[in-house]
């Protein structure tokens, strides 16, 4: 693996891990916990290429148990020994992820992510998606978390309520831009913006 830049794998980290980490961590489980709601997370500087969000989640939820699939667009040899020096997190094929980063069209197809077991539904991937922004939603989303409904962009809608009809199987999502959050669990129902 030869690194384009030595150093910066050394960067970037949570200055102050423990209370960093606790707020990255916090701002992650609102988001799952209120889905389409847009939280802040900061904490990392991680290198170019991916948001503050997205390496502030790969800080808080990965450590060398936690298989990361690095997709195209988004892998390199720094991010690589970034993730490496920061968490300890392996990266691994698709099908073996843990966590999974990428934008929404290289991470496809969602079909070889792992949904879970109906014996332990828990073992199943989380997608990172980097977005160039929260625009216009065009979704309607409701279920656990949701007083009535709340709205969200998402880059489709069929993908999404395919993967919420496999509950209490499928996969969750992050979507991240800049240092802001959104996620949405298996558990949201999603239906077109009128």
């Amino acid at each position: 693996m030869s690194l384009e830049t030595p150093n910066a794998v050394y960067a970037g980290g949570f200055s102050n891990p423990p209370v960093a980490a606790a707020h990255a961590f916090r701002a992650a489980m609102n988001a799952m916990a209120r889905p389409g709601q847009v939280q802040d997370i900061t904490g990392a500087a991680p290198l170019d290429g991916i948001s503050v969000a997205a390496g502030s989640l790969l800080l808080t939820l990965c450590d060398p148990e936690t298989g990361v699939y690095l997709a195209p667009g988004t892998d390199s040899g720094d991010l690589r020994g970034w993730l490496a020096f920061h968490t300890g997190a392996p990266v691994v094929p698709a099908e073996q992820a843990d966590f999974a980063l990428g934008s929404w069209e290289a991470l496809m197809p969602l079909d070889r992510f792992r949904i879970g077991t109906p014996e332990y539904p828990d073992r199943s991937a989380t997608l990172i998606v980097e977005t160039p922004g929260f625009a216009a939603p065009n979704a309607v989303l409701s279920g656990p978390g949701i007083k009535d409904t709340a709205r969200m962009q998402l880059p489709e809608l069929t993908a999404f309520q395919n993967n919420a009809a496999l509950y209490p199987l499928g996969v969750d999502f992050f979507f991240t831009s800049g240092s802001q959050v959104a996620a949405l669990p298996r558990s949201t129902g999603i239906t077109r913006e009128a």
